[in-house]
C-alpha cells in the first residue's frame, strides 16, 4: 500500500550514480562494464562447473556453489553503473532493494556457515565429513534464504509507510535503503530504528559464530610443528576471511554506525564494496 503522499502519482526516483564527476564517467563506465561481466560470467561458470563435475560434490563446494549464486544475483543489480538512462519507478527501486536486502542477508549467514564448515575442517579433519552431513548443511543454506526474505519483507513494508515526491533524486547507484529514506518526507524513525535492529542482530549473531570459529582455527594452526603445514592449513581460510572482513567491515560502517555527516561519496564507495567487490 503506498501512503497518501504517493497516491497523486507514481514516485520516480532518479540515480544520481557518479555523476557530479563527469571527467571520469566514461573510465567508469568501462571498469564498471568489465567488473559486471567478470562477476555474472565468473559466478555463473563457478556454479556450472561444480554442477556438472561430480568430483566437487562435497560440503565445501556445495557452499561455494549457493555463495556463487548470490553473488551473481548481486551482479544482476549492477545495470544501474553501466546504463545512461538511471531514471526508476517507485515500485522498481523498492524491488530492487527488496532483492538486494535478501542477498545481503543471506550471504551474511552463509559466510558465517563457510565459516564454521572451515572450523570443522581444520579442527575436526577426521570427523569432518560426519558433522558436516547434508541434513544438516540443508537446513543452514535455507534458514539462510528464509531469514533474509523474512528480513527483506519487514523492511519492505515499513518503507511503503512512507511519503515521496512524484520526482527524486537519489544521490547513489542502487536503490539502498538509506537512500530510499533521505528521499521521503516522511519521519524515518520507525523504519531506521527497525533497519538498526535487524543489522545488529545479523551482524552480532553471524560474526559470534565466525570470530570463534576462527579464534579456534587459530589455535589449532599455531599447535602445527612445521610453517609450511601452518601455511597451507591457512591458505584454506585466507580468501574466505578476505571477504568476511570487506563485507561486514561495509555493513558495520553503513548500517550499525551510521553517521549524518558521512559523505555521499564516502557512502557510494563504501556500497560499491559490498555490491561490486565482493561478487567478483
Amino acid at each position: 500500500m503506498v501512503s497518501e503522499g504517493n497516491k497523486s502519482g507514481t514516485p520516480t526516483f532518479i540515480l544520481l550514480g557518479f555523476s557530479e564527476y563527469p571527467g571520469i564517467q566514461v573510465p567508469l563506465f568501462v571498469v564498471f562494464l568489465f567488473v559486471c561481466t567478470v562477476t555474472a560470467v565468473g559466478n555463473l561458470g563457478t556454479i556450472i562447473i561444480i554442477k556438472i563435475n561430480s568430483k566437487l560434490h562435497v560440503i565445501m563446494y556445495f557452499f561455494l556453489s549457493h555463495l556463487s549464486l548470490v553473488d551473481f544475483c548481486y551482479s544482476k543489480l549492477l545495470e544501474n553503473l553501466v546504463v545512461e538512462d538511471r531514471s526508476n519507478s517507485f515500485s522498481g527501486c523498492i524491488i530492487q532493494f527488496c532483492f538486494a536486502c535478501i542477498f545481503a542477508v543471506t550471504e551474511t549467514f552463509m559466510l558465517a556457515a563457510m565459516a564454521y564448515d572451515r572450523c570443522v575442517a581444520v579442527c575436526k579433519p577426521l570427523l569432518y565429513t560426519t558433522i558436516m552431513s547434508q541434513k544438516l548443511c540443508a537446513p543452514l543454506m535455507a534458514g539462510s534464504y528464509t531469514w533474509g526474505i523474512v528480513c527483506s519483507l519487514t523492511l519492505t513494508y515499513f518503507l511503503l509507510e512512507l511519503s515521496f515526491c512524484e520526482s527524486t533524486f537519489i544521490n547513489n547507484f542502487i536503490c539502498d535503503h538509506s537512500v530510499i529514506i533521505s528521499a521521503s518526507y516522511s519521519d524515518p524513525y520507525i523504519t531506521q530504528l527497525i533497519s538498526c535492529i535487524i543489522a545488529i542482530f545479523n551482524e552480532v549473531s553471524s560474526l559470534i559464530i565466525i570470530l570463534t570459529s576462527y579464534m579456534l582455527n587459530f589455535i589449532t594452526i599455531m599447535k602445527i610443528p612445521s610453517a609450511s603445514g601452518r601455511q597451507k592449513t591457512f591458505s584454506t581460510c585466507a580468501s574466505h576471511l578476505m571477504a568476511i572482513t570487506i563485507f561486514h567491515g561495509t555493513i558495520l560502517f553503513l548500517y550499525c554506525i551510521p553517521n549524518p555527516k558521512t559523505s555521499s561519496l564516502i557512502v557510494k564507495v563504501a556500497s560499491l564494496f559490498y555490491t561490486v567487490v565482493i561478487p567478483m
